[in-house]
């Protein structure tokens, strides 16, 4: 496995690759790797003749009061687990290799970026979008792995590869669970004994709407409300958002029909966490 530090380096080796004809499958994180980015990268590997793995906190999809320098970090830990998943390239940048001095051009998606987490966490998606496009222009992947946890991202990466003309496959891939159901995140080490225990409630909460729903309810706030008192019966939990949105628009709706996107974002402490589940009707 060839891991890389700087921009250059990789697109000489990435660059020799594709002319020998290799096909690139990319799977950016930030590092700190659990089952749900490993899954990804084995599908990378399956589907692919290379899999190219970016590890890159990104500081510009973190607000001022936000976990940037707590995030978790462990780079020799990350290298191990995705060999072993089948990567062939690691791309591990600092910042000013990504941001060097007098960095002045940002990639941002209009209105699907503005609801949601877009809405409690201003500038994220700008942050998203810009790296991205610039891990896109280095690795130059036929392919690039996202999860369904970050169900939004996917979306506006989606918009973003079809509005700028990319020509890279989005390939949206399962939300991976622990066994009790919580979405697996690197966010989740930050939660205490008693935050874990309850933060399942989130998965829980999904599961009863789209039980709900299976039942005939169409009334898109009674299923709101039905999650909303289903979470706040934890105590530990704070809700930032409970929303049912269209599946490709991520406007509101009131009456469910089609394919909807059922979201949350509730915070233990201070740890926030996310979740959703994709139901159609």
């Amino acid at each position: 496995m060839q891991i890389f530090n700087h921009i250059a380096e990789i697109k000489t080796y990435l660059r020799k690759e594709q002319k020998n004809g290799k096909i690139i499958g990319f799977v950016p994180t930030m590092g700190y790797l659990h089952e749900g980015h490993l899954s990804l990268i084995r599908r990378a590997a399956n589907e692919n003749d290379m899999a190219v793995v970016s590890i890159f906190v990104n500081p510009t999809q973190f607000g001022p009061a936000e976990d940037f320098e707590r995030y978790p970090r462990d780079l020799q830990r990350d290298v191990n687990l995705a060999q072993q998943a089948g990567a062939n390239v690691i791309f591990a940048p600092d910042v000013a290799e990504m941001y060097p001095q007098g960095y002045k051009t940002y990639v941002e998606v209009q209105e699907i970026t503005n609801t949601l987490c877009g809405a409690s966490r201003p500038g994220h998606f700008r942050g998203v979008t810009t790296i991205v496009t610039k891990l896109f222009n280095i690795v130059r992947p036929d392919r690039a792995y996202f999860g369904q946890k970050d169900a939004q991202q996917a979306i506006v990466i989606q918009q973003m590869t079809k509005d700028l003309d990319m020509d890279v496959e989005i390939m949206v891939c399962p939300i991976v669970r622990e066994k009790d159901g919580l979405a697996m995140s690197s966010r989740n080490v930050y939660l205490n004994p008693q935050e874990r225990e309850q933060a399942v409630v989130l998965s829980e909460s999904l599961a009863l709407a789209k039980k709900l729903i299976i039942q005939g309810e169409r009334d898109a706030f009674k299923i709101k409300a039905a999650i909303v008192d289903k979470i706040t019966q934890k105590p530990l939990a704070k809700i930032d958002y409970v929303s049912i949105v269209d599946a490709q628009t991520l406007k509101d709706i009131h009456h469910i029909t089609n394919r909807v996107l059922i979201a949350l974002a509730v915070k233990f402490g201070a740890t926030r966490l996310i979740d959703n589940i994709i139901v159609e009707v």
